[in-house]
């Protein structure tokens, strides 16, 4: 019996050595304490914020201020014992605050990638670099200059004055470009060209800042100028810009091709793009680059893929500025203290140490921007932006206070220098921006961002087409490649089946059979679409319970439009077009454009139909979001294939009669309708097409429209038009119904979910 017990021993140690060496789970008292520091952080911070806004100032200025005053400058002056209950000195407790700001900086730099165009900087470029150039060079020698005579007082260690110049120099030259990129959202500048600029410049600035603030912290480790570290620093900085620049765009832009299909959902988008940048900014870190690089790059390569999800971009941003952002900025003023700059001694030099990290950065980024080719004002703007030093230059005082090369007293004056330089930066430049004058390039280009925003036809990245290779998905497919020379889409052909099975003998020869008929389907399209290059049409063969079913499945899998044939079966008289288009036009998660060719059927039904000429497009239009959006698809077409556009209003004669009686005159509806159609025609002009408008009147729109296509050789007629349910069957009104029916030419009818 004794022989147990001693078996059990080893177990027991090695119980005993595993129970020692477990990981305890974070204190209860702990994770109170971070949750009331975030609490009351984002209170104030939010709360500074609105303020702000009111008094028309960034809400950044606000949320910085709000970690002053909850730091030991007020609150901790005024409530000490309080203060050091809420906000101990403990480095684990800081650490946890740590973790939920640094996520801050990273959030707003993917939100700042994502709103970052890379064109446009590739096209400014050159003034970007010069303005980087100039923001780095001045600072850092006036900063050198300020750290070579600074009395031995504010130096940790007086022999090591060379290392302790090089970083106050660096903390002279370093931007905070997450500060700069919220009061640019923040006075929504970031899509204008000096934004761009600003942020280009400033990320440029950044890169540089650190590889030069990992040189010094090696020297300041090693007591000696080390070639190695700044050669591996700087080659580490171009590789992943080049790996991400070229192999990483690609990608990543597969990797949300892939999730988009598999998945869909901005949920999965959000996730992915998390994930990537995250794992990017851990990247550069690791490369002794700053992670904020990493994570701005891949917000950068996600925004400009077609499949990454807009709404999932606004999720983010609604997250980072609603949360993240303001606890990141807030915990940044918690480390300032006010009082100890007090000291006359300190106060004095504070003061002429802002003054030259001002004047430095501000006349270097100024002499840049003029170089570059900017103008007085905007070279102010310039200079007013870098200038902005933030949380990245308190991040450079604790490594300097860290490694021992700056002391509590230095360490105070530099994270004074970045709160104050961020707090002025918002208002000067808003006030230097507004009086740079928009050129007419630059007012276009944000006429057009301001159009696509509002527009349908610029929302649509994705395209499905159902096909059984019939006349009318023909003619639509065509229609689709036209649309997408203007606009950069995806088109997809499905080729629908039921998995019903036949019996055992036959089921072999119909499986052939089937896959026989969507080779011939999909050639039928290939052949009628001329896509533009670097567009390839992709296609699908799935089968489910019924077709309409597997078409809508597939259809939820994140497509914009939904392109159907007519009648590519026999109707039914239950109807408007057949039972399986007319279902996927009711259950469609998105807008459905249905052509009817009013073609005769070729020889098999799989045969190919000539390309149809199309010279003149007719849009009817009543002034609803239905008609625009048929205008923008005729529009779109038209930009293509040179076509003239005609907007008809039609004023309904027998609906006035009772009016007419009244005012004897049909003058206040013709201006009504002339305003309505001038409205829609330059929402075409914009989109590129040439665009005529006609009123018409009559005792039935329907038969105006046809009259009119008729009589002037229409090609093709667009109709914009809202849903109605009438016993099961897709309605779109008597007079949609008569034009589908009897026009000459074909029709195409767009309709929104």
């Amino acid at each position: 019996m004794q022989i147990l017990p001693s078996m059990l021993l080893p177990v027991i140690a090695a119980q005993k050595a595993v129970g020692d060496s477990l990981i305890k789970p974070l204190g209860h008292h702990e994770l109170l304490l971070v949750l009331i520091q975030l609490s009351l952080l984002l209170l104030v911070a939010r709360g500074l914020g609105e303020l702000m806004r009111r008094i028309d100032l960034p809400p950044v200025v606000g949320e910085l201020l709000a970690g002053v005053l909850l730091g030991p400058s007020l609150f901790g002056w005024l409530f000490p014992a309080l203060y050091t209950q809420i906000f101990p000195k403990s480095q684990e407790q800081s650490n946890l605050l740590s973790v939920v700001s640094w996520l801050g900086v990273l959030f707003l730099l993917i939100v700042t990638g994502l709103e970052t165009d890379l064109n446009l900087i590739i096209r400014k470029g050159k003034t970007a670099l010069l303005i980087s150039l100039g923001g780095i060079v001045v600072p850092f020698v006036t900063g050198f200059g300020l750290g070579w005579l600074l009395p031995e007082s504010f130096l940790s260690d007086p022999t090591k004055r060379l290392v302790f110049s090089l970083f106050i120099a660096t903390a002279m030259s370093i931007s905070a470009v997450p500060v700069i990129a919220k009061v640019l959202m923040d006075l929504n500048l970031i899509r204008r060209d000096i934004g761009q600029v600003t942020l280009a410049a400033g990320m440029t600035d950044d890169t540089i800042g650190w590889i030069l603030l990992s040189v010094v912290s090696g020297l300041a480790s090693s007591g000696k100028f080390n070639f190695t570290t700044v050669l591996t620093s700087v080659g580490s900085a171009v590789l992943f810009l080049a790996i991400a620049f070229t192999i990483g765009r690609t990608v990543v832009d597969q990797i949300l091709r892939w999730v988009d299909d598999s998945i869909g959902g901005s949920t999965a988008s959000l996730s992915v793009l998390l994930i990537l940048s995250l794992f990017a900014a851990s990247l550069t870190h690791e490369l002794g680059l700053e992670a904020a690089l990493g994570a701005f790059v891949f917000g950068i390569l996600a925004g400009q893929s077609r499949r990454f999800s807009r709404e999932a971009g606004h999720t983010l941003e609604m997250i980072t500025a609603g949360f993240l952002a303001p606890i990141f900025f807030a915990s940044a003023g918690l480390k300032v203290d006010l009082l100890k700059l007090l000291v006359p001694q300190t106060f004095i030099f504070g003061l002429i140490v802002l003054a030259v990290a001002c004047v430095g950065k501000f006349t270097g980024a100024y002499i840049g921007s003029r170089l570059g080719g900017l103008s007085h004002w905007e070279a102010l703007a310039m200079g007013s932006g870098m200038n902005a030093r933030g949380a990245m230059e308190i991040i450079v005082a604790t490594i300097g206070l860290s490694l021992g090369v700056l002391n509590p007293q230095m360490y105070s004056i530099i994270v004074m220098v970045a709160i104050v330089t961020s707090l002025i930066a918002p208002p000067l430049l808003r006030w230097t921006l507004s009086n740079v004058v928009m050129s007419e390039e630059e007012a276009n280009r944000l006429a057009q961002e301001e159009l696509s925003s509002r527009s349908f036809i610029k929302k649509i990245h994705r395209v499905l087409m159902p096909t059984r290779g019939g006349t009318n998905v023909q003619l639509a497919a065509q229609l689709v490649s036209h649309m997408a020379h203007q606009n950069p889409i995806e088109v997809t052909a499905l080729y629908a089946h039921s998995d019903k099975q036949p019996v055992r003998k036959a089921r072999q020869a119909a499986t052939l059979v089937k896959e026989t008929t969507a080779e011939e389907a999909f050639s039928a399209v290939a052949q009628e679409m001329q896509l533009p290059t670097g567009t390839t049409l992709q296609t699908k063969v799935e089968s489910g319970q019924n077709k309409a079913k597997v078409i809508l499945q597939e259809a939820n899998k994140g497509y914009d439009l939904i392109v159907l044939g007519a009648t590519e079966q026999k109707g039914s008289n239950k109807a408007l077009f057949n039972m399986l288009v007319d279902r996927i036009v009711q259950e469609a998660p998105c807008a459905t454009m249905v052509v009817k060719s009013h073609l005769s059927q070729p020889q098999g039904e799989s045969c190919t139909i000539a390309q149809q000429p199309l010279r003149h497009i007719l849009v009817p239009t009543v002034g609803t979001d239905y008609s625009k959006n048929a205008v923008e698809i005729a529009s779109t077409i038209a930009a293509q294939t040179g076509a003239l556009v005609t907007i008809v209003n039609v004023i309904n004669l027998p609906h006035l009669e009772y009016i007419l009686y009244e005012e004897r005159s049909l003058h206040p509806f013709r201006e009504i309708a002339q305003n309505l159609v001038e409205q829609q025609a330059e929402i075409g002009r914009l989109l590129g097409a040439e665009v005529n408008i006609r009123i018409l009147k009559g005792s039935s729109p329907s038969r105006e429209i046809l009259k009119f296509a008729q009589a002037e050789g229409i090609d093709l007629i667009i109709l914009g038009s809202n849903m109605r349910m009438v016993t099961g069957r897709v309605f779109f009104g008597h007079g949609v119904d008569t034009i589908l029916s009897n026009a000459h030419c074909p029709v195409a009818i767009i309709t929104s979910p």
